[in-house]
């Protein structure tokens, strides 16, 4: 059977889709949502179900179980300022960390950079991203647009330091320590801090051996120093 189009922007489904955009308030369900077609795409690629979704009245995204939406209600929605032609709500997925290859990530409170973290993860070949205490929600919009679907496609995990976390522990704090070198001997979890602050000093002390990127500058922030790094670890040497 064929649901009615939505028309208005007061439609129930449509407030709490808002709701869930501005993220207002926690959501207990933990759910977060996506607004676009390639976010959309990447959760169906990893075989991520949405829970529901709202598409652009007579186009065929998202599936035949997202409903239609007429187009001033979307836009009226959307947080985007172009606006979208779908937008998809998931279920959260958080699971243990894994190696051999692992990134911890300490007070990195920006979720641009969250977002880039993980999208460099899937690239470079990390198994799994954990989140430690003071770190943006990698489910939030910017963080989630950030991510270019690679939110889907990696494991997330939590913990409040990296003394269980998989193999050696690499602390990355700027000049000091070794240069660090790769490949990496796995497994192996690389921590990572703040631009400004860094790790704090009893996580560094936790760690098996503390190392730096050998840069010109005074240091880069947490994106760039996460990406730099995995390429180190997954480099494969010139014969």
């Amino acid at each position: 059977m064929t649901l009615p189009t939505i028309t208005s922007a007061h439609n129930p489904q449509l407030k709490e889709l808002r709701r869930l955009l501005r993220r207002r308030e926690r959501d207990h369900r933990q759910r977060f949502v996506v607004e676009g077609e390639d976010l959309v795409a990447a959760a169906a690629a990893a075989g991520r179900p949405a829970l529901c979704g709202f598409r652009l009245a007579g186009s065929a995204l998202g599936g035949p179980d997202f409903a239609d939406v007429a187009p001033d209600a979307l836009a009226a929605v959307s947080t985007l300022g172009s606006g979208t032609r779908v937008i998809g709500v998931y279920e959260q997925h958080w699971a243990s960390a894994t190696g051999p290859l692992c990134v911890y990530l300490h007070g990195v409170q920006d979720p641009g950079n969250i977002g880039t973290i993980l999208r460099g993860a899937v690239s470079l070949g990390a198994s799994s991203v954990v989140l430690g205490p003071g770190c943006a929600d990698p489910h939030g919009p910017k963080a989630v647009r950030a991510s270019m679907g690679a939110l889907f496609a990696v494991t997330l995990a939590r913990a409040s330091d990296p003394t269980d976390l998989p193999g050696e522990r690499i602390a990355l704090v700027a000049h000091a320590g070794e240069a660090l070198r790769g490949p990496a001997r796995a497994p192996v979890t690389l921590c990572i801090g703040a631009e400004r602050d860094g790790l704090p000093q009893e996580i560094v002390a936790g760690c098996d051996r503390v190392a730096h990127i050998p840069i010109a500058g005074e240091s880069l922030n947490a994106a760039m120093a996460t990406t730099v790094a995995l390429y180190e670890m997954t480099r494969v040497p010139s014969p």
